[in-house]
Parts: C-alpha cells; sequence; structure tokens
C-alpha cells in the first residue's frame, strides 16, 4: 500500500519548479509539433500529390466514412470501393499501382472490427469537418482522464502540483501528439482499458468485463492484457463476473455485427493478414536494423510472448491491488508495444502509461540497485531528449537555412520515440527481479 508522505516547503518548491519547467517543455512541444513538424509533413504529402485530403483527424475518418456509407447504402466497409473512398477523402484521389511513389493500393483500407461501426454511428451523422473539431478536445480530455483512472485503480496519491506535472507531460509529448493530431482511436481504446481496471480495483468485475470488451476495438493494443485479465478470472471462480461480462458483451457485439455483415469476420481477418504489405514492423524487428532484424525480430518476438504467457500464468492469482499484479500487466503492455503493434504506431503507446507511473511510483525503492540507477537514467535521457531538442530547434530554426533545418534539425525531438518502449521494458523487468527479493513500499 502506499506510504503517505506529508507535503513540506522544500517538496512544494520542487514540484513548483517542475510545474514551470514542464509548462516550458509542454509549449515547445506543442510549438514544435504544430508549427514546425506537421506543416512539413503536409508539405511533403503535397509534394507527391497526397495533400487534397483531410491530415487533421486522418486515423478517425475511415471509421467515419464507413459507418456513414453503411447507414446510407448499406456498403461494406472491406470492399475495394470502400477503400477507394476512404482514399479520395484522405488524400484527394485514389492511389495508383503505376505511382512508384504511391502508398500500396490498398493503403488505409478499414482494418477494424466491424462492430467498430455500431459503436460510432452516432458520431458519422455529423459532417466530418465538424465532427474533427469536436472530437480534438473530447479526445484531449480522454487521454487526461485516463491517467487519472490509473493513478486511481493504482490507488497512487500525489499532490495536485505533481499531478499538473505529469498531466503537461503526457498530453505534450510526440507519441501523444500525434495521436491527437491524427485523432487516433487508440486513445479511446486506452481510455477504456484504464476504466476497465479501475472497475476491477473497485470489485465491479461485471462492469470490468464489460469495458475489457470494448477496447476490442483495436485489439492490437489489449490482446495481452485482455489475456491475463481473463486468466486472472478464470482462476478464482470470485472472480467469474468478468468473463462473463467481457462474454457477452463480445458476443453481443459480434453477433450483431453478423447480422449486418454476415462475412465480416473472414473479410476482417483478409485485412488484418494483409496489413504487414503496407504497415512497419514491429520495433523489435526494427531495432537489429534492416538486415539482421527480418532474422531475429521474429525470434525476438516469440521469445517475449512467451516469456509474457509464462509471467501471466504464474501470476494469474495475484491480488489486484498487488504489485504483482501491476507489474504483470504493465510488463505485457510493454511487451504489446515492441512485439504486436506496428512500427509506425508510436501513437499508441498510450499503453505504457501504467508501466511509466509504477516506475514513477517506485524509483526511490529502486535507485539502490546499481543496473536500474543506470537505466533510470538513460530512460530519463530518452523521455527528456524530445522536450530539450523540441526547445532547441525552436531557438534554431531562424538561424538554419531551410533546406538544413528540414534534415538536420527537424528530426531530432523523435529521435528517441521509438527507443522508449524498450526503456520501458527493461526497468519493468529489472523492477520484478528486485522486487522478488525484497518487499519494497513505495515512497
Amino acid at each position: 500500500m502506499p506510504v503517505s508522505v506529508p507535503e513540506n516547503r522544500p517538496s512544494s518548491r520542487s514540484a513548483a519548479l517542475a510545474l514551470f519547467l514542464a509548462l516550458v517543455a509542454a509549449a515547445s512541444m506543442l510549438y514544435y509539433h504544430l508549427h514546425l513538424f506537421i506543416p512539413n509533413v503536409l508539405e511533403a504529402r503535397a509534394t507527391k500529390g497526397l495533400g487534397n485530403g483531410y491530415a487533421f483527424g486522418d486515423d478517425f475518418y475511415p471509421i467515419w466514412l464507413t459507418a456513414r456509407k453503411w447507414r446510407a447504402a448499406h456498403l461494406d466497409p472491406y470492399s475495394p470501393e470502400m477503400t477507394r473512398q476512404i482514399q479520395l477523402g484522405l488524400f484527394g484521389r485514389a492511389l495508383d499501382a503505376r505511382n512508384p511513389t504511391d502508398p500500396p493500393v490498398n493503403y488505409r483500407e478499414f482494418a477494424y472490427p466491424a462492430f467498430t461501426e455500431i459503436l460510432v454511428e452516432p458520431a458519422s451523422r455529423l459532417e466530418f469537418s465538424k465532427l474533427r473539431i469536436v472530437l480534438a478536445p473530447v479526445l484531449s480530455l480522454l487521454t487526461a482522464l485516463s491517467l487519472w483512472l490509473w493513478m486511481l485503480a493504482m490507488r497512487w496519491r500525489i499532490s495536485p502540483l505533481w499531478f499538473a506535472v505529469i498531466l503537461l507531460l503526457t498530453l505534450c509529448n510526440y507519441p501523444v501528439l500525434e495521436a491527437l493530431f491524427a485523432e487516433q482511436p487508440g486513445l479511446i481504446a486506452g481510455f477504456l482499458l484504464s476504466s476497465a481496471l479501475l472497475a476491477l480495483a473497485r470489485q465491479r468485475l461485471l462492469l470490468a468485463g464489460v469495458l475489457l470488451s470494448l477496447t476490442l476495438v483495436k485489439p492490437q493494443m489489449t490482446l495481452l492484457a485482455i489475456g491475463y485479465l481473463l486468466l486472472w478470472s478464470a482462476s478464482d471462480r470470485h472472480r467469474l463476473k468478468l468473463w462473463a461480462g467481457f462474454l457477452t458483451t463480445t458476443l453481443l457485439l459480434t453477433c450483431t455485427s453478423l447480422y449486418i455483415w454476415p462475412h465480416w469476420i473472414g473479410r476482417w481477418i483478409k485485412v488484418v493478414l494483409g496489413y504487414h504489405r503496407y504497415a512497419t514492423p514491429p520495433l523489435v524487428t526494427l531495432l537489429p536494423g534492416p538486415t539482421l532484424g527480418p532474422y531475429v525480430g521474429p525470434v525476438a518476438i516469440v521469445g517475449l510472448l512467451s516469456t509474457g504467457g509464462v509471467l501471466a500464468w504464474r501470476n494469474r492469482r495475484a491480488v489486484s491491488d498487488s504489485l504483482e499484479f501491476w507489474l504483470t500487466l504493465s510488463l505485457l503492455l510493454a511487451i504489446t508495444s515492441v512485439t504486436l503493434l506496428p512500427g509506425q504506431a508510436i501513437y499508441d503507446h498510450i499503453i505504457l502509461i501504467p508501466g511509466i507511473l509504477l516506475i514513477l511510483k517506485y524509483w526511490r525503492d529502486l535507485r539502490p540497485a546499481p543496473r536500474v540507477r543506470i537505466l533510470l537514467l538513460l530512460s530519463a535521457v530518452v523521455v527528456c531528449w524530445q522536450w530539450v531538442t523540441a526547445f532547441a530547434v525552436i531557438l534554431l530554426h531562424p538561424a538554419l537555412s531551410a533546406e538544413r533545418f528540414a534534415s538536420a534539425a527537424l528530426p531530432l525531438p523523435i529521435r528517441t520515440a521509438a527507443s522508449f518502449p524498450f526503456a520501458v521494458l527493461a526497468l519493468l523487468i529489472y523492477a520484478r527481479r528486485i522486487i522478488q527479493t525484497a518487499a519494497i513500499e513505495p515512497s
């Protein structure tokens, strides 16, 4: 259980200083992303003839369009015609296989389970130009609420100043800003997952199961976590309400979707299996480089997934408010980020929040271990890099030529985005080893 530490004047000054630095960091990253990075990306799209469609909100657009077309004309969301209409809305034209600069012709096809259409159908009644304006603050609020819900579920209480620091850095970092600009549905899945864990922590297992089922709108984000929680539920008859809520909701969504689109499961699986043709490989495959990656990556994925399975099995009886339970869940989400998510899905790294919070909660207790001290330092450098370099890039912008700025300075703040999940994963692994040999109470 957390140890309550009364707030004193030095800690208040530290929190105030941290809040000031967080404000500077957040403002720097926000300016960098919206006024430097995004305009450069849009210019590159326009150069390829792909700049005449929606960029802001482009990840939510396929869901909106397919739901709207289903209501109006009962079009199959997985059909080639639907893919073509999605491309027309996003790029201003359909992709052409004869154009060497174009992505594959099935790029941006609808890749979500069909029941996603049912859940977002009310939103499809708004014009997309208006909907995306509404979604921007809504998704920001859901992300902020996700952070708060995770902390409630972990029973971690901190001062309002420190919460403000963590909230600012959560909302104004590159992965989350990417997700917010694209209006990525993964932010909704992250909110649902945090809500499910809070319901579980408060012993409302039926509600937790229902919320877990709804995260299947993006199953690649929550698959390992769901697997562990279902195993955890099945290990004790008093926890079976979670199974009941999950199974009932999933069957209801699936059967309703099958009534509307009788062949959707096969078509969706076909889309998922073909996703690798235009998606970036998982980060664990990218890490060894283009030469070794195709050989080392699959072995590493199997090894990490197997390790996660063993860990889930060993801790299937853990109490929901125990450190073992939260470490297992956080490790599985970190493994997901480097094995199941595509390499470009930096925006889905919101699932690392519980692992990051766990490290922050226990970092003083982990510090005595020499290797963990080094990992903590490296992780701090990796995560702070984006804010420090964003500030530096803003200062350097007027002094550099446009060409030199675009090639050398502009990419600097995003250089460490792909490496951060590995830092979180390594810290969680070492934290588990230390906790196995010593009873740790958080400072």
